[in-house]
């Protein structure tokens, strides 16, 4: 998208500001299976320009909990080598204020937190109540009040950073089916349109491929697929 491109050299920017550690990355999102169209230290997550929307993201785009936001920052990232990152993501809106991309940052911290780990086990002691440090400014004095527009709060939000839409597809119906505790075999016809539901308020009907591939899963066709979402829309 054209409107995009000028977002382009704010990636290489932010790279170069942030170091090796910092991979920075830009969505396309009327292209789900292919939204990157930048990335600088990709060695971070292993992707590439025409990689596909992450989880985060497009779960941001079904949930109206994020109509209104500007960004969402500090959320846990999860890579395919299982990396664990610090990640935020700035919306960016046209001129009708409609979605159209994501600016995305996302930090390796898993060194830091090896090393947070181990002062936490070496440091037996905790300041006595009331102890201030000794520093004379305080940056979390001057944070105090101060309004963002972001959503998500204290690291709740989990994202998985995937090299492709087929991985992604997988990630979601996975996800799904994982908090299922009965057999795929024995679901109802009624459950198994109520995971549809879900799957589909989730955009995984988005990616080429989400048929098929919760078809297989399912272990019906695809025809079956296409009449249960017929049916979601009926009911709704």
């Amino acid at each position: 998208m054209e409107e995009l491109k000028k977002y382009i050299p704010l990636v290489k920017f932010l790279s170069t500001l942030l170091g090796e550690n910092c991979e920075v990355v830009l969505h396309d999102i009327s292209n789900p299976d292919h939204s990157i169209i930048a990335i600088e230290n990709n060695h971070v997550s292993g992707r590439q320009v025409g990689g596909a929307l992450t989880d985060l993201v497009l779960r941001a785009l079904r949930n109206k909990e994020y109509q209104n936001a500007d960004f969402i920052s500090n959320y846990v990232v999860v890579t395919k080598s299982n990396r664990i990152c610090q990640a935020s993501s700035y919306f960016i809106r046209d001129e009708n204020n409609k979605v159209i991309g994501a600016l995305c940052v996302n930090i390796d911290v898993t060194d830091l937190l090896l090393a947070k780990d181990f002062l936490d086990k070496f440091i037996r002691i905790k300041p006595p109540k009331g102890y201030k440090s000794p520093l004379v400014f305080q940056p979390k004095d001057y944070l105090q009040g101060q309004e963002t527009n972001d959503v998500g709060g204290e690291n709740e939000v989990l994202e998985h950073l995937l090299e492709n839409s087929g991985d992604v597809v997988k990630l979601l119906i996975e996800k799904v089916l994982n908090e299922i505790p009965i057999p795929v075999e024995r679901l109802s016809p009624k459950e198994k349109i109520e995971i549809v539901r879900e799957l589909n308020e989730q955009g995984l009907f988005l990616f080429k491929g989400g048929v098929s591939e919760l078809a297989k899963y399912l272990k019906v066709s695809e025809a079956t697929i296409y009449r249960y979402l017929n049916k979601i829309k009926e009911d709704d």
